[in-house]
C-alpha cells in the first residue's frame, strides 16, 4: 500500500518553513558541518521530518560518525526514499522524506555499525520528539 504524497506549492512551503528549512528541505541545501542542533543529540525518541512530521529515524539508530552532521545507521522502513545524485561532480545517494520529498541529506555505505550504512542528515531537516 503506497502512501499519498504531500503536494504543496513552493509559495505554501515558503510560508510554512523557516528560511533555513526551505533552503535545505526544498532547495537541497546543506547546513554547515558541526552547526546543527542534533549533531551531538542522544535522547530517546524519534526524529521526524521538519516539513511534514513523518517519522524518519529512531534514536536507537543514531551514532556519532564525527562527520559534522547527525548520523543514523537505519531509517524507519518506507519513510525515506533514495535518489541518485550526480551533483557537484560526485555520485551519491540523496535521501528524501517519502511523504513530502523534503531533502534530508545523503546515505553512504561507510558506516561503522553492523548495518554498514551512514545516513548523513541535516539537523534543519528534522525535528525530535521524546519517547
Amino acid at each position: 500500500m503506497s502512501k499519498s504524497k504531500i503536494n504543496k506549492s513552493e509559495a505554501e512551503w515558503k510560508n510554512e518553513l523557516s528560511e533555513a528549512q526551505y533552503r535545505i528541505l526544498r532547495k537541497k541545501g546543506t547546513e554547515m558541518p558541526h552547526s546543527g542542533v542534533y549533531n551531538h543529540h542522544f535522547e530517546e525518541g524519534v526524529y521526524h521530518c521538519a516539513g511534514c512530521s513523518t517519522p524518519l529515524f529512531e534514536s536507537q539508530s543514531k551514532f556519532d560518525a564525527e562527520c559534522g552532521w547527525p548520523s543514523f545507521d537505519a531509517s524507519i522502513k518506507g519513510n525515506v526514499e533514495y535518489i541518485l545524485d550526480k551533483s557537484h561532480g560526485m555520485i551519491r545517494t540523496e535521501i528524501v522524506c517519502s511523504s513530502c520529498d523534503g531533502h534530508l541529506g545523503h546515505v553512504f555505505n561507510d558506516g561503522p555499525t553492523t548495518t554498514g550504512t551512514r545516513y548523513c542528515v541535516n539537523s534543519i531537516s528534522i525535528d525530535f520528539k521524546k519517547s
